[in-house]
């Protein structure tokens, strides 16, 4: 089955839309100015992981497979803020990895054990 153009053309404005949005909670979510990422607060990892995983849980609406895109997320957002691609895999995977479900919105429990995870590991890198 061929789709039609149009929905091909709106499909690719909705994913930029929504590349557009995370580039800018990465610049709003990024630690403040030349912060190492070792000296960045355990508070703003948390904040920016707690935010980024509801937002990823929200425009996904927690449907299948959800928490691969949130994964993928957090490691742009390592990325954006200076972490090596390989240490962002393991902090992430540490803070993420089989804690969330498909069709499932995480609760606030399990949010405050993968942020806590994800800024302990954040705050370790070099």
């Amino acid at each position: 089955m061929r789709l039609p153009h149009w929905l091909w053309r709106e499909a690719l404005r909705e994913w930029r839309g929504w590349l557009e949005d995370l580039a800018e909670r990465f610049a709003d979510l990024a630690p403040p100015g030349n912060t190492p990422a070792t000296s960045t607060d355990h508070w703003c990892w948390e904040r920016a992981c707690t935010r980024l995983v509801t937002a990823v849980a929200d425009r996904t609406q927690a449907q299948s497979g959800w928490y691969g895109h949130c994964k993928q997320v957090l490691r742009w957002f390592l990325a954006h803020s200076g972490i090596d691609e390989g240490q962002a895999q393991a902090i992430v995977e540490n803070a993420a990895g089989g804690r969330f479900g498909s069709w499932i919105t995480p609760d606030v429990l399990v949010v405050d054990t993968a942020t806590s995870r994800f800024a302990g590991g954040a705050g370790r890198t070099r």
